[in-house]
């Protein structure tokens, strides 16, 4: 039997990548969706809420915003289904309520579902460690102009991923125009770029005294992170309750 997706955010950008992959699967099909746009002309019905969801699924998949999230967030406690969470730029208020819904349900959560960014938190952790502190760190992402959260969630994994790695001794800086001081060695500077139709790119720099390294993810489709979400949801579901992210997906 093909696993039964609910869609929040079906009829965004990201959601009719998602749609289009799933309709030339299958293992997967869409049973419904959640959007603002509910007259959209489509096989299954489409809610203006996700709690207003009344047929079964198996999995959801989030790609909609933080604002969205709330009503989400009750539909997966009442059903206590699995799901994928792809949006970024969550509250802390709104982490906090994740991590309480992984303790009833199983949900996946990855600033990015690409297998190559995923790879490149692995070798920035990896250069940080034999790097720092002689070289200085910073990131650099870039996102198309409709694109309504900055610093990215991607970017600020890739910094968390690095931090972790330094024991957490390092200080993100968002700003420098009102610093007026030389670079502290403890920073990593965060920057983002917004224009165009952009898909993303992801930089990190490691600048030395005499040499700058540099790791770079392009993203050239948004297809890539739509597969990455599918393939989080077909790991997801059968899963007992817990939070997983790409990590626990890359070691099956």
């Amino acid at each position: 039997m093909p696993i039964r997706i609910f869609l929040n955010g079906s009829q965004g950008r990201m959601g009719q990548v998602i749609r289009q992959i799933i309709s030339q699967s299958d293992d997967l099909v869409m049973v419904a969706g959640s959007d603002l746009v509910t007259d959209a002309d489509v096989p299954y019905p489409i809610y203006d809420q996700p709690i207003a969801c009344t047929v079964d699924f198996d999995v959801v998949i989030d790609f909609s915003n933080p604002s969205a999230l709330p009503g989400l967030f009750e539909l997966i406690r009442q059903r206590r289904c699995p799901a994928v969470i792809c949006t970024t730029g969550l509250s802390t208020d709104l982490e906090t309520d994740l991590a309480q819904l992984a303790q009833i349900a199983p949900i996946f959560k990855s600033a990015n579902m690409s297998l190559g960014i995923n790879l490149l938190a692995k070798l920035a952790r990896q250069a940080a460690h034999l790097l720092v502190p002689d070289y200085d760190i910073e990131i650099i992402e870039a996102h198309h102009n409709q694109k309504v959260d900055a610093p990215s969630g991607t970017a600020l994994m890739l910094a968390e991923q690095i931090n972790q790695e330094l024991n957490g001794k390092m200080q993100l800086i968002h700003d420098r125009s009102q610093i007026h001081q030389k670079r502290n060695p403890i920073e990593i500077g965060m920057h983002a770029i917004r224009g165009g139709n952009i898909v993303g790119e992801h930089t990190v720099l490691f600048a030395g005294q005499e040499e700058l390294i540099t790791l770079h993810h392009s993203a050239g489709s948004r297809s890539v992170f739509a597969r990455g979400a599918i393939a989080a949801a077909r790991f997801i579901v059968g899963k007992p309750a817990g939070l997983y992210d790409m990590n626990n997906l890359l070691e099956t």
